[in-house]
């Protein structure tokens, strides 16, 4: 389903955008940091000289700590960020599979909704956001939660907190959206299975969220500061862009959907849940509304019918209403800007419903016959491979080098000026994992104000004014990616550096990318 990803692990990826080498930057600065120099984490090397700059992005903590093994045996990167996407799918299967089997007793349906959830359109189009792919904490902490509602203990306490704090340390998005399900799920099922008399209950849930809460502060903290001190957060009126609409609950990236897409227009968000979950999951809604069943069996339906029923009205954004309502109620939503992305929990839910259905089908001796077809049904009907992966360029024989010289900040060109062009920084930062030097490039979700003024001068490095700039930031080497600059201005570059060639000592020049050191500073005027 993932096909070519595994035999192309170490050498291709989603380095055809510049989200996906972000994603692959971050990945390996958190897998390389927290054994090299865990204290600072937060410190990345981007932006020099400004500290405190992983929080200018989704830190992806606990992504970096599932990658700390690949990225170490390789210090490949690519290789450690493919490692881990290939993990999410199989976590998000296993999720989805141990949640529905606890809910229906059937590892068919279980089967069934693991297949729906770990291979899910939305999982598929977000194969360059490594936080987004993360989507096995949801299942797993609503597992913990029933668990836990089951039998009140402390060691279901702590397994509820600890999976809440990794999902949330994994993406911010969907720890918000854990608390969203697991507040208003516990206080329901208190009422609903009798337990609000019980301190004990009532103790561990609070000891759950506490420790979730302890776990996840310390990295919660610079990013807090970072709003505190900078102001930045998420409009209101940003997320309209971002929200979902019909079209997004129709868009799909799998074979048997794609004949869709010319149709829909501009659909954002890619959200469609699969022909088979749609049909399954509303027979299952309406099976399960409609049969007689045990009192647990009426407690999750109704828990997932509303649960299912609110991710769709505030997908839809600030526009339907109760996007805007949370955004005025619940202060982390001004740092979110995505409400489509709540349409991931209308999957699971149809998946959960699906997997009642399926339990209801699958008796007697053709039961296995039934599953079976059914999970190739749902194998066929999300497949989407071969999946669009680009070959790296090799190393750049200039970043070789780097990596052996004296350390030193490292400030790379052509210097991107333009605001739509910022992004385009983010092939440094990939380039950066192979030597780790602080890089004066960046891009992030903040963009620091110094950062934004000196763009322009630094575009026309070297002059004068550029030097200055250069020299404030004790810049040591300059890095110049001929490739990307048009042919004429890359003749006027190459004039620059021979006019300034008593600054800028040589040390590659070969091929498209040349590497210089700072060996002086032109005298003022």
């Amino acid at each position: 389903m993932t096909w070519p990803l595994a035999p192309e692990i170490t050498s291709s990826g989603r380095v055809d955008t510049n989200d996906g080498r972000q994603a692959i930057w971050t990945v390996a600065w958190v897998a390389r940091t927290l054994v090299v120099n865990p204290r600072e984490l937060f410190d990345a090397n981007i932006f020099y000289p400004h500290r405190n700059t992983l929080a200018y992005l989704e830190p992806n903590i606990f992504v970096g700590v599932l990658a700390i093994p690949a990225y170490w045996a390789t210090k490949n990167a690519l290789f450690a960020y493919n490692v881990v996407a290939l993990l999410s799918f199989v976590l998000a299967q296993i999720g989805a599979f141990a949640l529905v089997r606890h809910l229906t007793g059937s590892r068919a349906g279980a089967t069934v909704a693991g297949i729906g959830f770990g291979f899910c359109a939305y999982t598929f189009s977000h194969t360059a956001h490594s936080q987004l792919l993360m989507t096995a904490g949801l299942p797993f902490a609503l597992l913990a939660m029933h668990r836990y509602v089951e039998r009140p203990t402390t060691s279901r306490a702590i397994v509820l907190g600890l999976i809440v704090a990794a999902e949330a340390l994994s993406c911010g998005y969907y720890g918000v959206f854990l608390g969203l399900m697991l507040v208003p799920g516990l206080l329901y099922y208190a009422f609903a299975r009798g337990l609000w008399k019980q301190k004990r209950y009532w103790a561990g849930t609070l000891g759950a969220g506490l420790l979730a809460v302890l776990v996840v502060l310390p990295f919660l903290l610079p990013v807090v500061e970072l709003q505190r001190s900078t102001g930045f957060e998420r409009s209101v009126q940003e997320s309209l862009k971002w929200s979902a609409t019909w079209r997004s609950y129709l868009a799909s990236p799998a074979h048997a959907h794609r004949w869709i897409l010319p149709w829909l227009g501009q659909w954002g968000e890619v959200l469609y849940p699969g022909t088979l979950a749609v049909v399954l999951g509303s027979a299952g809604l309406v099976l399960m509304w409609t049969r007689r069943r045990p009192a647990p069996d009426r407690a999750h339906v109704t828990y997932y019918t509303v649960l299912g029923v609110l991710a769709f009205w505030a997908s839809l954004g600030p526009g339907a209403g109760l996007y805007a309502w949370l955004y005025s109620l619940v202060p982390v939503f001004s740092l979110l800007h995505a409400p489509s992305r709540l349409g991931l929990l209308v999957t699971l839910v149809l998946l959960v419903f699906a997997g009642y259905f399926v339990a209801h089908v699958t008796t007697g001796r053709r039961a296995p016959l039934i599953a079976a077809s059914l999970a190739l049904l749902s194998l066929g009907d999300l497949f989407v491979a071969p999946l669009r992966l680009t070959r790296a360029q090799p190393l750049p024989a200039a970043y070789e080098s780097l990596a052996k010289r004296p350390y030193g900040p490292v400030a790379e060109f052509p210097f991107f000026y333009r605001r739509v062009d910022y992004h385009r920084h983010a092939e440094y930062m990939f380039w950066s994992t192979y030597h780790w030097r602080p890089l004066v490039n960046g891009y992030t979700d903040y963009i620091p104000p110094d950062f934004r003024e000196m763009t322009v001068p630094l575009s026309s490095f070297p002059n004068p004014e550029s030097f200055k700039i250069l020299q404030r930031l004790r810049v040591r080497y300059v890095l110049f990616h001929l490739d990307l600059y048009s042919h004429q201005t890359a003749a006027g570059v190459k004039a620059r550096i021979a006019e300034y060639g008593e600054y800028l000592r040589p040390i590659r020049t070969e091929a498209s990318v040349w590497l210089f050191e700072i060996t002086g500073w032109p005298p003022p005027g």
